[in-house]
């Protein structure tokens, strides 16, 4: 008998999906390409559970909110990421991160057991003291 495979779990930063929306409106920068790919992928194969908690979700709220994308558009990319991501509840705050604004992200991978953080500021998040692997959105072990 056959054991299926567990699909691979992932934060996403808030940094990838701003970029991933720049991206899908004709931005030439790599970043805001290889983060626009991945988005359209997730959304056409959903290759990976994309885990978020409450505060993950507050931030991307706020942050596109602050960059100027239609509320309505908003509204449209959360209500389909909680339909077809996971929710994490997390715990005691583990304080991973040395940017203190991204310790929510570390807390939502490491209570969501996350095979990757997927990110455009890696030094924000030191591989020595996480589980997950990070990544950037156009690493190859994503596809």
């Amino acid at each position: 008998m056959s054991r299926k495979r567990r699909k691979r779990r992932a934060v996403v930063d808030t940094s990838v999906l701003v970029a991933g929306i720049a991206g899908l409106k004709q931005s030439r920068h790599a970043s805001n390409i290889a983060s626009a790919q991945l988005l359209a992928t997730w959304v056409e194969r959903r290759h990976f559970v994309w885990l978020y908690s409450d505060d993950v979700f507050d931030e991307y709220q706020g942050v596109l909110s602050t960059k100027r994308v239609r509320r309505n558009l908003i509204g449209r990319i959360i209500n389909m990421l909680r339909r077809k991501g996971e929710r994490v509840t997390v715990g005691v705050p583990l304080n991973l991160s040395p940017d203190p604004d991204d310790n929510h992200i570390c807390d939502c991978a490491e209570y969501g057991e996350a095979d990757f953080i997927i990110t455009l500021n890696p030094d924000d998040f030191p591989q020595d003291r996480l589980h997950a692997r990070v990544v950037s959105p156009d690493d190859h072990i994503l596809t």
